[in-house]
């Protein structure tokens, strides 16, 4: 079964492609100055035609986003709620909903209309998830304080959770290292969770971001790598 996996992020697309859950092919896509507005689609178009495909998986990062607790059913306030975080185009945007049933929270996003009409319009079949749910279905927790962070290009998602219960989930731009310093502080600071009591854990783009980890290291006393991101092989997707 050939499998086409793709991953949006705030300003680029990662495409992955499987058969038999081998990877066969993964490439990056990213918006530059040298590109036009319209790169990512026309990166989108090219990697639909290419081949024919069975499954496609398709995970959103963007931050259009609300985290809700399980079983919240008002699901025409979908889009309000995002607008507390984000603004939204409703007459240019998908509302989508992802339930992470072993934290007991869901996800309510938004995906570009445009892509989900390209994608849809193979009419074979389409499964689509938000990158927060894929990641809280990967951490292991303990009974402790802990910041579980995902790292990406221009980019991150983190989870602060309390001894398993989600406390905060936010997904942010950062483009440098006070950016990202500053998140992360700020976030302890405002949920009362002590420096040195909690547990940090980093995944994702590491090796493209080992400036962030290292100044993270300087102020945090307990910090694991837990995924590297190695060739031909995204976290997030697999």
């Amino acid at each position: 079964m050939n499998v086409l996996n793709l991953l949006f992020t705030k300003d680029g697309l990662i495409c992955q492609i499987t058969k038999n859950k081998n990877i066969l092919e993964e490439k990056s896509y990213f918006v530059t100055e040298e590109t036009s507005a319209d790169h990512i689609m026309e990166q989108l178009e090219e990697i639909l035609i290419r081949q024919r495909y069975d499954e496609i998986s398709v995970i959103s990062a963007l931050n259009h986003f609300t985290l809700m607790p399980e079983g919240f059913s008002e699901h025409e306030t979908g889009y309000d709620l995002i607008a507390f975080n984000a603004p939204v185009e409703k007459e240019n945007e998908e509302l989508m909903l992802s339930v992470n049933k072993k934290f007991r929270v869901q996800f309510y996003y938004t995906f570009p209309r445009n892509f989900y009409r390209k994608i849809k319009d193979l009419a074979i079949p389409v499964r689509f998830n938000f990158s927060g749910e894929k990641f809280l279905n990967t951490i292991h927790t303990k009974n402790n304080k802990e910041i579980h962070i995902n790292l990406y290009h221009n980019q991150c998602e983190f989870f602060a959770i309390d001894h398993k219960k989600v406390i905060l989930y936010n997904n942010l731009d950062v483009n440098s290292e006070v950016d990202f310093l500053y998140f992360i502080m700020f976030t302890l600071s405002k949920i009362g969770f002590g420096i040195n009591e909690t547990h940090f854990y980093v995944y994702g783009e590491t090796t493209e971001n080992e400036t962030f980890i290292s100044e993270l290291q300087k102020f945090v006393k307990n910090l694991k790598i837990v995924y590297d991101n190695v060739p031909k092989k995204n976290f997030i997707l697999n």
